[in-house]
């Protein structure tokens, strides 16, 4: 059985378990699962942690993510025109702000935060040395070639559990964020960053830090371990938290190399969340996949008990709106997956996707409808 799999049951047999302890679900005798007293299943059954009505008037900041489609922004009449969405994420590659080295252009980032000012939004920046197709590079063209940075980027592997000896290269890579060379340059782009937004912008995030080198060794990049990957992702938070001690800091840490929690837990991700806490460095990631046992077992739990702590996010990404609950046979809706962020994940913000038709149709009127309300 491959690994995922066997988890994915492990999560699914837990879940069956809370569920018939607390006496949300039953098992009929054609073995389905059915609710108390009605026969039929919801997110509040099968996910307990969801349960309840959904407290609106917390204070839930809604951002809408626009990703690198910065252009999209003054054509998106309904967000411009919806109270609840606060403002806009946009992802910045380190390649566009820094064209040639110690050569930073911000332009684009003034004139969004000038364009949504205007229209009293907030512009939050993520900055991406990660790139998920093969036609983009998510560094300066000297960090590729010069050799002093080994290359700049290293791709990441795709393969069957077990058989790293298949693998094959996916992406457009993730830069070489443990190799201090090449960490030394990133972090003096977050320090540019910082002395002219820190304060302007609402907030700042490091892309995610999920990264596949298989677990053998066979795979690693140079100079690559998962501890010294750990110790960069740490060093890198500090940075930023230097860089913009006004502004909220975040990294979206769902995953790490080289453990799979809970089964090989060796601490990388704990040690991550630990450190933001010590740091006050406010912690997410993507996705919004309740159903999901990688995520139930890995930054979930880490997110939940950093709430009220430090601030606190949970990214719908591409993907998250459609996702298909396997014990229900549905989708989750809109208010469901607002009940999973607040009541389960207690986050503070949430950054939705301009997916289609999701987007337009349910999550806009929705919030359109409590903007009435209020």
């Amino acid at each position: 059985m491959e690994p995922e799999t066997f988890f994915s049951r492990l999560t699914l047999i837990a879940l069956l378990i809370i569920c018939a302890v607390s006496g949300q679900v039953t098992i009929t005798e054609a073995g389905k699962l059915a609710g108390p007293a009605t026969g039929t299943t919801s997110t509040d059954q099968v996910f307990p942690f969801s349960a309840g009505i959904t407290n609106y008037d917390k204070h839930l900041h809604h951002y809408v993510f626009f990703g690198m489609d910065r252009e999209k922004i003054k054509d998106a009449k309904s967000f411009l025109e919806t109270p609840s969405l606060e403002g806009a994420q946009v992802a910045y590659s380190w390649r566009q702000l820094e064209q040639g080295k110690d050569n930073y252009d911000f332009s684009m980032i003034r004139e969004d935060l000038a364009f949504l000012q205007a229209h009293g939004k907030k512009l939050w920046i993520q900055i991406q040395d990660v790139m998920f197709s093969p036609r983009w590079k998510p560094v300066p063209n000297y960090i590729l070639q010069d050799p002093q940075y080994h290359g700049g980027v290293d791709r990441q592997y795709k393969y069957k559990p077990g058989d790293e000896a298949h693998a094959v290269q996916v992406g457009g890579g993730v830069a070489r964020r443990w190799d201090p060379a090449v960490q030394e340059r990133f972090q003096k782009l977050i320090i540019a960053l910082g002395k002219e937004f820190d304060g302007q912008v609402a907030g700042i995030n490091f892309d995610e830090t999920a990264a596949d080198f298989g677990e053998s060794g066979r795979l690693f990049p140079a100079g690559f371990t998962p501890e010294i990957y750990r110790d960069a992702i740490i060093a890198n938070m500090k940075a930023l938290k230097r860089a913009f001690p006004r502004s909220i800091t975040l990294v979206y840490a769902n995953f790490m190399p080289g453990e799979w929690r809970p089964v090989t837990d060796r601490g990388y991700l704990r040690a991550v969340y630990q450190a933001a806490r010590e740091l006050k460095v406010g912690v997410g990631g993507p996705d919004l996949l309740p159903s999901r046992s990688g995520q139930l077992s890995h930054s979930y739990p880490l997110i939940r008990a950093s709430a009220g702590i430090i601030p606190t996010s949970i990214a719908v990404q591409d993907g998250n709106y459609a996702e298909v609950n396997p014990l229900t046979g549905k989708r989750p809706t809109i208010p469901e997956l607002i009940k999973v962020a607040t009541n389960y994940l207690k986050v503070n913000y949430i950054f939705w996707c301009t997916e289609e038709p999701f987007y337009s149709k349910e999550l806009i009127p929705l919030l359109k409808a409590q903007d009435r309300a209020r």
